[in-house]
């Protein structure tokens, strides 16, 4: 008999697992579903912009050999130039990794960090993801809450009474999935003080960053502390409705004297795999340089009821 490692027990992401079996059964028999989330923008119609795809091909002959395994060079620029127009201050090409999705590199951040029973810190609701990934890195994922009453903002009370001896590395996800809340620079300070006061690793999921409505203002953590290691993760797939290329990216914030030796493990994995896919992170160069997006397009408008989102349909059901 085959048995399922130990470690697979707390990797869960019920959407895609149980409940999407249920779903297809109901659809089976006839009935309609309705679907609330649109994790893959592409069978609703939310394609990229004309000038990014006639860039990919453009570039396809010059993409069959490995990149650099830190990925190409001019993707990584523009990665960086974006970040610094953020007020990110000296963040260079060489402080990027670029992977194949933002999935492979918060991977790839853990198992340089975790060793068996190291604990790492995730809002609840959390993007299942992130627990998963640290079951699997053989760390220990402990929860802090986000308060409902708050606006989903980070309980720190509560994150400050989750940590312990064996406390590595503090997630943030902002702007939040699940719940969308987009956190005030008073939250991500608390945040980041805990970070500060306890030596821990700062995560940063970030891919969000841009789908803000209303007068919601995005702040990223890595500018509010200069002075903590942060390791941002961005990518293509939401804000720039690439999911299918699969790229993303990692930013390495802040002093780097004291994570020397934890930052030679992205380093030496980055290596073994050959660098990220050179076609795909071509697309990062015209969006991030000119900003393709289109701020009154068709998420706000089918936010607001004025453009419908087409359903995806039966065989999409997969892509939630």
């Amino acid at each position: 008999m085959v048995s399922q490692a130990s470690r697979l027990q707390d990797v869960r992401y019920d959407i895609r697992g149980p409940v999407l079996r249920r779903a297809r059964q109901l659809e089976a028999e006839g009935h309609q579903i309705l679907k609330l989330n649109l994790g893959n923008p592409a069978p609703f119609g939310l394609s990229a912009p004309d000038a990014v795809l006639s860039e990919v091909v453009a570039s396809i002959g010059d993409a069959q050999g490995y990149s650099d395994a830190r990925g190409i060079y001019p993707a990584r620029l523009a990665v960086a130039s974006s970040y610094q127009a953020r007020g990110v201050a000296e963040v260079g090409p060489d402080d990027v990794f670029l992977g194949n999705g933002v999935s492979e590199l918060i991977v790839m951040a853990l198992q340089g960090l975790l060793d068996p029973g190291d604990e790492v810190l995730i809002p609840s609701p959390d993007y299942p993801l992130w627990t998963g990934a640290v079951g699997l890195c053989g760390g220990r994922a402990v929860h802090y809450r986000c308060d409902e009453q708050a606006g989903w903002a980070p309980d720190l009370d509560h994150v400050a009474a989750q940590i312990t001896r064996r406390t590595r590395a503090l997630v943030i996800i902002n702007p939040n999935n699940p719940t969308g809340a987009v956190y005030s620079p008073e939250t991500l300070r608390g945040l980041l003080d805990l970070a500060r006061r306890n030596q821990l690793l700062v995560l940063t999921d970030e891919i969000y960053d841009q789908i803000l409505y209303e007068d919601a203002v995005h702040h990223s953590a890595a500018a509010l502390a200069p002075d903590l290691l942060v390791l941002t993760l961005g990518g293509l797939s939401k804000t720039y409705r690439l999911a299918g290329f699969r790229s993303g990216w990692l930013v390495v914030c802040g002093p780097r004297r004291d994570a020397a030796d934890y930052l030679e493990g992205p380093e030496a994995q980055h290596r073994r795999p050959a660098g990220a896919g050179r076609a795909a992170a071509r697309a990062a160069c015209p969006l991030l340089a000119d900003d393709e997006r289109d701020p009154g397009g068709r998420l706000r408008q089918a936010r607001g009821g004025a453009v419908p989102v087409p359903p995806a349909g039966p065989g999409h059901l997969q892509d939630l």
